[in-house]
């Protein structure tokens, strides 16, 4: 039984939801596509579009400067985030692929950002460790491997300033952290969300938006 006032998705309702959203701009639109024509067996892994106005509308609520995005895939968040960020800002991009991530610096340089835009291409893990200790992250976005999201947390967290923001994508994993018997990656995703729930360093909430984000302030 559903509680509370949840409404159901329809195809119908999200064209509505994405109507009255901030329409992707014209290299938006085009890496979205380009990422669907040239890699559709991956194209499941760009976030979806109605994250881009969202994570656009986090970095300025957190009048950001310094943000990092683990995971960058084809460049269309880091796009977002970039775009948001004012002109001396930085977006670190962390990604292990240079074939995927060209099609990001290709629009980056498109929109006029790629100056905002360091994209490391090494283990995540390697880059976070690299960075200094102290808090210094503004706004953070995690869209990696599911595995690994407790140990990009660890590194993320101690280096958020106060009062600053991380954003978790596919935290409800297709619906399948529901399921007690789940393995491999939504197993993942299941020791991360009961991690996140009790780190009380962080105050989070967790949304139904796209394939679930959560939310986390760093107190």
């Amino acid at each position: 039984m559903t509680k509370g006032n949840t409404t159901k998705i329809t195809d119908e309702l999200y064209a509505y939801m994405l109507a009255h959203n901030p329409p992707l701009d014209a290299v938006q639109r085009e890496l979205v596509e380009t990422t669907y024509a040239r890699l559709p067996d991956h194209a499941g892994m760009q976030s979806a579009e109605e994250q881009a106005p969202l994570l656009a509308f986090l970095v300025r609520l957190a009048g950001a400067r310094h943000v990092v995005e683990v995971g960058t895939f084809t460049g269309f968040s880091a796009l977002a985030m970039a775009q948001a960020l004012p002109d001396d800002g930085r977006l670190i991009a962390c990604d292990i692929s240079e074939e995927w991530t060209a099609y990001g610096r290709e629009a980056w340089t498109k929109a006029g950002v790629a100056h905002k835009v360091d994209l490391r291409i090494a283990p995540a893990l390697d880059t976070l460790r690299a960075m200094p200790t102290e808090p210094h992250i503004d706004f953070a976005y995690l869209d990696a491997d599911k595995d690994n999201y407790i140990a990009y947390w660890e590194e993320l967290v101690p280096r958020m300033r106060q009062n600053g923001l991380i954003a978790v994508d596919n935290v409800l994993f297709h619906g399948e952290v529901v399921d007690p018997a789940a393995t491999g990656p939504a197993a993942g995703i299941q020791r991360f969300n009961e991690h996140v729930r009790r780190d009380e360093r962080m105050d989070s909430v967790m949304l139904i938006v796209a394939d679930g984000l959560t939310l986390s302030r760093k107190r």
